[in-house]
């Protein structure tokens, strides 16, 4: 795989940081979770993954990190700023500060700094809800694809500069800036004030605004995504709609949509409260089928448990690329995505080359913890 042979150190921390390790880990990378010596772990980014637990309030403890992450490829800091420095592991103690040489030149000391503000990036202002507040997008603009995948892409960037200058560098994932760059399509638009996102919100052709990108409610209260931007989609779209209801149908006397209402703002409350009232005169599975196999890019959604696989409910990795070996799939319950801190001390504890003297004298020493004790 592509990052086989590398070494990762990744220290607890919530949602963006396990994210970037999952990467790196889905991707044949080493991944070892530094945890603390107290409390149980509830991290489900942990596939393919090793966890240790280490005391850092212990200069021993401080040490074996120190020697741990000299001899890894990748870092990440899920930690307010300040907090490695403290504990003595800050970057340039690897990377060298200009005067004097740093302990692992070659790491990528990654980052990922900021708190979760999607309020703070622009973007949130612009979601749909309500007519008087945007809704929340669960965590995943901020933590996940502005932290935690902008995270992975800048450890790869540094890998890939590594392999041409053979130096590390320091990773500066900010979760703003991330989720700001990762919305740049909308906010751009609604900079240039397009007739895509560019008006007031709710009232735009991506944002709840247009009937033929939305979604409805059906009999059964099941919900249809309809996306026809296109005309020629819309076209298919309407014309199934219209062939698929009652005979009877007609809530607005007489007023019946055709492939040319698309663009016609004006008629757009009508379309609105005509395909409201036609999506609930049947069940979800009902216009599913209506739709399957045509162009009129409306589809079902799916809950959770239907868009899972046939093999697992987990996602997999993505996106997949020839030549390498997909991933497997682990972890089809709760018990198992969820793994022990210290599960894997022993391993973790061999594969950095810590001798089994030093291992006893960091046991006797309560390094590892009750949960993570060694048995070398």
């Amino acid at each position: 795989m592509a990052l086989a042979g590398l070494k990762v150190i990744e220290f607890a921390g919530l949602a963006p940081g396990p994210f970037a390790g999952l990467v790196l880990a889905d991707n044949g990378a080493s991944v070892t979770r530094i945890d603390r010596p107290s409390g149980a772990s509830t991290d489900v980014l942990c596939r393919g993954k090793r966890s240790i637990v280490v005391d850092s309030k212990l200069p021993s403890g401080r040490k074996l990190l120190q020697d741990m992450i000299a001899s890894a490829d990748v870092l990440i800091d899920p930690f307010r700023p300040g907090v490695l420095e403290r504990l003595g592991l800050g970057p340039e103690v690897f990377l060298g500060d200009g005067k004097s040489k740093g302990l692992n030149e070659k790491l990528v000391y990654a980052r990922i700094v900021g708190f979760p503000r999607t309020a703070l990036s622009g973007i949130l202002a612009m979601l749909p809800g309500t007519k008087d507040k945007p809704v929340m997008p669960l965590n995943l603009l901020a933590d996940f694809a502005g932290g935690g995948v902008m995270c992975a892409v800048g450890i790869l960037l540094a890998l890939i500069e590594r392999g041409r200058t053979g130096k590390g560098q320091v990773v500066n994932a900010d979760m703003v800036s991330g989720t700001r760059y990762i919305s740049s399509f909308p906010l751009i638009h609604s900079y240039i004030q397009s007739g895509l996102l560019g008006g007031p919100r709710g009232q735009n052709m991506l944002d709840g605004g247009a009937p033929f990108y939305d979604i409805y409610t059906c009999k059964d209260g099941g919900w249809m995504s309809v996306g026809c931007l296109e005309p020629q989609f819309f076209k298919i779209f309407i014309d199934l709609f219209n062939k698929s209801l009652p005979t009877d149908f007609d809530p607005l006397n007489g007023w019946r949509p055709s492939a040319s209402t698309q663009f016609e703002r004006d008629q757009w409350p009508q379309l609105i409260t005509y395909l409201s009232a036609g999506f609930k005169t049947n069940t979800r599975d009902y216009w599913a089928n209506v739709y399957n196999g045509t162009d009129a890019c409306t589809v079902p959604v799916l809950t959770p448990k239907e868009a899972g696989d046939q093999t697992s409910h987990i996602p997999q990795f993505h996106p997949q690329v020839s030549g390498q070996s997909k991933v497997p799939v682990q972890a089809r319950n709760a018990k198992s995505i969820i793994i022990s801190p210290g599960a894997h001390t022993d391993d973790v504890l061999k594969d950095f080359g810590i001798d089994s003297k030093q291992v006893r004298q960091l046991t006797s020493e309560g390094v590892f913890g009750r949960r993570g004790s060694s048995k070398l």
